[in-house]
């Protein structure tokens, strides 16, 4: 497992297949998404599979795999923290 922290900005974490264990909200701010794709330019709402809240928080969706790749896009504000494989 590998933790990426301080997400301030749009990333790509993986570009195959993969597996998001848990998320941190660390700073608050504008809501904004991790995203099924294999790119921060195709991240959209029709791939999105989590929202990152507009509050601090940790979050589990261990129970979801992603069959493309995992992107992280925080809204304006955020800071995220994402253990991921």
């Amino acid at each position: 497992m590998t933790t990426t922290l301080n997400i301030t900005a749009a990333v790509t974490l993986k570009t195959q297949p993969g597996q998001v264990f848990k998320y941190s909200v660390l700073v608050a701010g504008v809501a904004g998404t991790i995203n099924d794709c294999a790119s921060t330019g195709t991240a959209a709402a029709s791939n999105a599979v989590a929202p990152t809240p507009a509050v601090i928080g940790t979050y589990d969706i261990s129970s979801f795999s992603f069959g493309t790749g995992i992107t992280v896009t925080p809204g304006a504000g955020q800071t995220i923290a994402v253990a991921w494989q």
